[in-house]
């Protein structure tokens, strides 16, 4: 698997020749110049995860990708007139040869006051490699034994302690920050050194961010 993290949940997954952009947000720079892509799945619809003013330029230069969007979002961006697939919770959807499996229903409570949306994460996975999660904005989904973890870092929904039992609770073998858009480098480190003494055993985190496309 190469996974390129362009920016806070914003990644572009290649495994099983398929080409998948998830989270294409307003904190992230650089998504909207990629071509060649096979489908753009979306978690839910906050815009940290969704630039629906960029998304018509990504669409333009990749006419071939299948949106592929949480319920509420697929229903907001089908009424923008976007072709979307909603992701049903436990309905795999296959893009070339890999499986992407959308998990759990609904976004961490921010405050009580805070009506709460729709989210899926989202399981990727090809035979003869590795799997992913990339839980979008909740800790609430189990996604079962799984190579590597996308890790929000940081967000007005998580809790560090929780972050660091989401991490146990998984155990997967290999960990990456994402959703750290608000952080500062400094206050990004410490969330970094904090985690680190925390793994479950045989964890290993790795930062992704600023390295490019990388095989892991």
């Amino acid at each position: 698997m190469r996974i390129t993290h362009i920016g806070h949940s914003c990644l572009l997954v290649e495994t099983g020749n398929a080409r998948i952009l998830t989270d294409p947000g307003a904190f992230t720079e650089g998504f909207e110049d990629l071509t060649g892509l096979d489908a753009i799945a979306i978690t839910h619809q906050h815009i940290d995860h969704l630039d629906t003013e960029r998304l018509p330029t990504v669409l333009a230069a990749n006419p071939q990708a299948v949106v592929l969007a949480e319920p509420e979002t697929a229903a907001l961006l089908a009424q923008a007139g976007v072709p979307v697939q909603a992701l049903t919770p436990n309905q795999p959807v296959r893009v070339a040869e890999a499986v992407l499996t959308p998990m759990g229903g609904v976004h961490a409570e921010i405050h009580a006051d805070i009506p709460l949306i729709g989210n899926v994460g989202l399981r990727i996975a090809a035979p003869g490699d590795i799997s992913l999660f990339h839980p979008g904005d909740s800790y609430g989904a189990l996604p079962g034994e799984i190579d590597l973890l996308a890790l929000p870092l940081n967000a007005p929904w998580a809790k560090f302690s929780e972050t660091a039992n989401f991490v146990r609770a998984i155990a997967p073998g290999r960990l990456f920050p994402i959703h750290d858009g608000l952080l500062q480098p400094a206050g990004r480190a410490v969330y970094l050194r904090n985690l680190s003494g925390l793994l479950p055993a045989g964890a290993q985190l790795v930062d992704l961010a600023g390295q490019g496309p990388t095989e892991l």
